[in-house]
Formats: structure tokens, sequence, C-alpha cells
């Protein structure tokens, strides 16, 4: 059996993010679900890009702010409390707007756990 109790805060933000972004995938060698914890200041996006995904389920649960998610059928404003869900091949791009007067803190929930990301021109 396998047990784990992990401080998302104690793990290293992925440099190649725009926002702060901690992932528990990368810390425990997850094989079938993927989680990462986002911070994300006014004007950050979340994901690295606009994109979709072949086969993997997104959710995204707002801890703390406004999360605003653009995709092909108008933007979605989510507060806090609420979840967005992409299903596979659904374009999205979350994050925060740039008049925000406050942080955004955002549970993103991804599985199967693949590499199947895709990059969407508009």
């Amino acid at each position: 059996m396998g047990y784990h109790v992990v401080d998302m805060d104690s793990l290293e933000p992925r440099p190649e993010h725009e926002s702060d972004r901690r992932t528990l995938q990368t810390a425990l060698d997850l094989e079938h679900v993927g989680l990462s914890v986002y911070t994300a200041e006014p004007g950050e996006q979340i994901p690295i890009e606009y994109h979709y995904h072949d086969v993997q389920e997104e959710l995204l649960y707002v801890v703390a702010g406004t999360m605003h998610v653009e995709t092909p059928d108008g933007e979605h404003t989510v507060e806090e409390s609420e979840v967005f869900v992409a299903e596979p091949k659904s374009p999205h791009r979350a994050f925060n707007k740039a008049n925000s007067e406050e942080t955004l803190r955002v549970i993103a929930v991804g599985g199967p756990m693949i590499k199947d990301g895709n990059s969407y021109e508009k």
C-alpha cells in the first residue's frame, strides 16, 4: 500500500509556466491522474498556451479569485468554489485578467495522465 501527504507549497514551481505551477504527478510519479496547483497574478495565464487534449479530461477548481477561460464559444467566468470542465478536444485557455485586483489560485486535475496536449490556433 502507498500513502502520501504532500504540502503543495513545498514543491518547486514549474519554470516553463507563466504562473506559479506546482505538480503532484512529478513529485510522486503518478501514472493515472495529474494534479497541479496554479497561482496566477493579474495578467498571467494558467496553461502554457491555448490548447486542447485528445483524450484527457481537465477540471479547473477555483480556490480563490476569479478565473476567465477563453474558448472558441466565448469567454467563461469561473468564480471561487466553481469548477470549469474541459472535455477532450475542447480548446481552452485559462487566465487571471490583467485588471484583476486579486491573485487567482486554481487546482487542476487531469486524467488519464497522458501527454496528449495540442496547441490550438484561433
